[in-house]
């Protein structure tokens, strides 16, 4: 026979449980595409990306995510081009954020930002998209502000 303690742990246990999925049913699903970062020296790097598009996926970003391969990565796109600001909040991992123009020029880049930081990261100028990457990925790779994003979106 269960006790009532143990019959009062199953039930909480339940309702954890059901709290956890219901919250992860209203997350937003994301396309992926490729795209190519190519540098001033010629290198190329290729990257798996999901799109965040729309409000609902722009605000939840990779929120929530607790790792991410070293090839992924998530392209925000604005049309029209504007001044975006970016956050880390329910955001588990460090990033690296590339800021790019409409010609895919990327004009800045914030790297490994802290995670869970609701301090806002500014693109500081009209922007097309942002490109979000495994904190550390712009240094190791030698990517840099000048160089270039090839994707449809620019």
């Amino acid at each position: 026979m269960i006790s009532s303690l143990h019959r009062l742990v199953l039930v909480i246990a339940l309702c954890l449980t059901g709290t956890a999925a219901a919250a992860q049913s209203g997350l937003a699903s994301f396309e992926q595409e490729e795209l190519t970062i190519v540098t001033k020296e010629g290198e190329k790097h290729s990257f798996t990306v999901e799109m965040a598009l729309d409000p609902k996926q722009q605000a939840q970003g990779l929120m929530f995510r607790r790792q991410m391969a070293a090839d992924a990565g998530m392209l925000f796109i604005y049309q029209p081009s504007r001044e975006a600001v970016m956050w880390m909040q329910n955001t588990f991992l460090p990033l690296d954020m590339l800021f790019i123009k409409s010609d895919g020029r990327i004009v800045k880049i914030v790297e490994r930002t802290v995670p869970q930081s609701t301090t806002r990261i500014p693109s500081g100028e009209a922007i097309t998209g942002v490109l979000e990457l495994n904190g550390g990925t712009a240094s190791r790779l030698g990517i840099k502000a000048g160089d270039r994003v090839e994707h449809s979106s620019f």
